[in-house]
């Protein structure tokens, strides 16, 4: 009788926690659809991470990643979901460990989840991340097959975002890569700066405002025609009213009584 009563009580107990739980979740559920109605992103985590506990999902995991990558979590986003390259993974998974890992400096890292990418879908913006990553990395001649199918595969309205500056801005994308292929003929031939300056001057006409296009051709032209070195002048020299004038040397006489 007593073992009745005891197997009794546990199994009042177990639905209890069973109907606690399953109210529990959808509570979250609803707190969670809520939270994405008002945009509230710290809220929508807070749902996500306790539906994650409460059920565990890979497609929650995820979503809970791409929310945080989307609001520069980078770190929390990879904490989510680990950085492996893992070919179950959905694509969602895999833009969020390319972006995150690159926002990270993490290039080679990077470069293997864009690759992934690359291979699931194809397309020129994804070329433009994979040439981008392999210039950094020392794979030049990778970098330039990207360059060529996405210079033939980029369209008009197609546009790419920088933010060297304070103001972020956008340039056509063909514009991006030539860019990109001005650099890579750099580095194939650092003798022929005139090349890699030609194309950058292509990727300026096709947008005059393209400030990071600007930026490498006053490096490019620098390094072919350094500064002279400025002599050391023979006298130090001073601003009078009359004009510059050499510094009279020595130390004045004291006038008498002074």
């Amino acid at each position: 009788m007593k073992k009745l009563a005891v197997l009794l009580f546990l199994s009042v107990g177990y639905i209890a926690i069973a109907q606690t739980k399953s109210d529990l979740q959808k509570h979250y559920e609803a707190f969670y659809q809520e939270m994405r109605l008002q945009g509230d992103v710290d809220g929508v985590v807070n749902a996500l991470t306790h539906l994650n506990v409460l059920s565990p999902s890979k497609e929650r995991k995820d979503t809970l990643a791409y929310v945080y990558a989307n609001n520069n979590q980078h770190l929390q986003a990879l904490n989510t979901i680990g950085i492996e390259k893992d070919a179950a993974d959905s694509d969602m998974a895999v833009q969020v460990k390319a972006i995150s890992l690159k926002a990270l400096n993490q290039p080679k890292r990077a470069l293997e989840q864009f690759e992934e990418l690359f291979k699931r879908q194809p397309n020129a913006y994804l070329a433009y991340e994979l040439a981008d990553l392999k210039i950094q990395t020392g794979n030049n001649e990778g970098a330039v097959a990207n360059i060529e199918y996405g210079i033939t595969n980029a369209k008009d309205d197609m546009k790419y975002a920088f933010y060297e500056r304070q103001q972020p801005y956008e340039v056509p994308l063909k514009a991006a890569f030539l860019h990109l292929k001005a650099l890579t003929q750099y580095n194939k031939d650092k003798d022929n700066v005139d090349a890699a300056v030609a194309l950058i001057d292509e990727a300026l006409a096709i947008d005059p405002n393209f400030n990071l296009a600007s930026l490498s051709k006053q490096a490019l032209e620098a390094r072919k025609n350094p500064p002279a070195a400025t002599p050391a002048p023979d006298s130090v020299k001073t601003q009078t009213e009359e004009g510059i004038v050499p510094e009279k040397k020595g130390k004045k006489k004291k006038k008498d009584g002074n």
